[in-house]
């Protein structure tokens, strides 16, 4: 709307009282004043685990290439779904984004399964430390060339990586990335400790240790109703591991990382890759969004890893997505369960049943208006499409709370 409409308004009201009498200037007021505001559209926001990663560096583009029927079927569910923004995990990241920009073109704007094709005009990727040799023996094996000794867990730099994609355009200037952020670094910082209560890295080792496993943005979006704050990571598994529980305690000062950045306070700790240190601005809406490795009550992550953010203060977690797929699957398995069935983002098996693993966690200030795990029940038709990954996208509808 022009920023002249209001000065010329009360003049228009004027002319036409001067042709129309009086009748006319009050019925034209009173509609100008019943017109409600302009509608500010839901923005449908989404995780996705996509399992889209190979063991070697390049394999995923090739596949892309030549015709993959699991990122087929990945991209049915996204053009099913349609998110306007949207992170995928487990997305081999590239330098040149040639696996991006393929899975864009060839899968997303081509229909999938009778759907309708799909366009992202913005992305945002970049490096993650899995597959990032380290030099060290972090696992301590004695060698140091191994995946486990990677800053993070991988056979090749960018294995699992992150891939945003919006509809609405991304600052990319102002991405900030804790690639670099050192474990130590954080306050209290849960260090490994092996059995006997000493530490299990060396000093040495301890003070060059990565915190976040693959990687962790703030992704500015230009959205309807103003700047989306969309805070993305995959924190590593809290398994794979012995007694010194080093990736249980790392999940859970990973997910930390996110609780810490959208607190109040100074924190000249919390610094990103460019130097710049500090959390996300008081009043900026953001949303919270991955495969955190943390279900609230099942599991064998640390206790209370994923609690530091649904029970913060400026996180609004009370809108639980559900879905009849993940109660069928766990009334297949048969496994007890302490937490809601229906919760439960994705299906690892009948040893390990089914968990709730990714979220999409709004900030205070966004309404609610829908949400679900994408999880169709095995009659259902979509439920071939489920077969690309092991987790489920988990969707949410948002608009901007009223003054």
């Amino acid at each position: 709307m022009s920023r002249l409409f209001p000065i010329l308004l009360p003049v228009l009201l004027i002319a036409l009282a001067a042709c129309d009498g009086g009748d006319r200037q009050a019925s034209v007021a009173v509609r100008e004043t019943a017109m409600p505001p302009p509608a500010v559209p839901a923005l449908r926001v989404m995780t996705y685990n996509t399992s889209l990663f190979d063991a070697t560096d390049g394999a995923l583009i090739a596949r892309l290439a030549s015709g993959d029927d699991n990122a087929r079927r990945i991209a049915a569910v996204i053009q099913h779904l349609r998110p306007d923004v949207l992170l995928l995990n487990e997305f081999d990241h590239d330098s040149a984004e040639r696996a991006a920009e393929l899975f864009q073109r060839e899968y997303l704007e081509v229909p999938q399964a009778g759907q309708a094709p799909l366009r992202y005009d913005f992305r945002f990727s970049a490096p993650v430390n899995t597959g990032v040799p380290s030099g060290l023996d972090l696992d301590g094996d004695g060698a140091s060339d191994t995946p486990n000794d990677a800053w993070g867990y991988g056979r090749h730099p960018g294995q699992y990586g992150l891939l945003v994609l919006s509809r609405y355009r991304i600052d990319a200037a102002a991405v900030r990335s804790f690639q670099h952020l050192r474990w130590a670094a954080m306050p209290d910082a849960r260090r490994p400790l092996r059995e006997d209560g000493t530490p299990f890295h060396s000093d040495t080792v301890w003070q060059q240790l990565r915190l976040s496993s693959k990687s962790h943005w703030d992704v500015p979006i230009h959205a309807p109703g103003g700047v989306l704050h969309f805070l993305v990571a995959h924190p590593t598994p809290p398994v794979f591991d012995g007694p010194e529980d080093r990736n249980g305690n790392r999940n859970f000062d990973e997910i930390r990382l996110f609780a810490e950045y959208v607190s109040p306070g100074e924190k000249a700790w919390l610094c990103d890759d460019a130097g710049r240190c500090g959390g996300v601005p008081a009043d900026a809406r953001f949303v919270i969004a991955g495969d955190m490795n943390a279900d609230p009550s099942d599991g064998d992550g640390v206790p209370g890893a994923i609690a530091q953010l649904l029970q913060h203060p400026r996180v609004d977690a009370g809108f639980v997505p559900r879905s009849a797929g993940a109660v069928a699957r766990a009334r297949g398995y048969g496994l007890a369960l302490r937490g809601d069935a229906a919760s439960k983002t994705g299906d690892y098996g009948p040893r390990t049943g089914v968990l709730r693993l990714d979220y999409v966690l709004p900030s205070r200030g966004f309404v609610v208006r829908d949400g679900g795990v994408f999880w169709p029940t095995d009659d259902a038709r979509a439920a071939d499409w489920l077969t690309a990954s092991d987790h489920r996208p988990v969707w949410l509808d948002l608009e901007v709370a009223g003054p």
